[in-house]
């Protein structure tokens, strides 16, 4: 069964575009959180932000730089969200890449909180833990 966005992109389904090319497409989202948020998503199918090839990925995140640039300059944002999110647990709920392109008003208008809590880091062991990531760098 395909995906939303594979039918968005099909033209099963409608969608409200922003942009469009050969390789990628902006719409606005149909459950926004705030006005003019927008979904920057490739029409070849991958499952998200880790594997979808490089040279696509910088693609991607141009347009989601210039329709921010846009946001700012033609609906008055403050400021602007750039966010992906890679499995269910970091709550992906399509499963094809996209980013978030989330403009950002007046405190308190709409949004979304994203709430980080620093963790106790005396904990861990930094050198170790950066050791490990950098040896799993591909």
């Amino acid at each position: 069964m395909k995906d939303v966005f594979c039918r968005i992109v099909e033209g099963e389904l409608p969608s409200s575009k922003v942009y469009e090319d050969d390789e990628v497409v902006a719409i606005l989202d149909v459950s926004p959180v705030a006005k003019g948020h927008c979904l920057v998503i490739p029409k070849a199918h991958y499952q998200d932000f880790l594997s979808v090839p490089k040279d696509l990925l910088h693609k991607v995140m141009d347009v989601a730089q210039r329709i921010g640039q846009a946001e700012i300059a033609v609906l008055g944002a403050k400021g602007i969200n750039i966010l992906t999110n890679v499995g269910e647990m970091a709550g992906q709920s399509v499963p094809h890449f996209h980013v978030h392109v989330i403009p950002r008003y007046v405190r308190g208008e709409g949004g979304f909180q994203l709430e980080m809590k620093a963790m106790d880091s005396s904990t861990l062991n930094l050198p170790a833990l950066a050791k490990d990531i950098s040896q799993g760098l591909k």
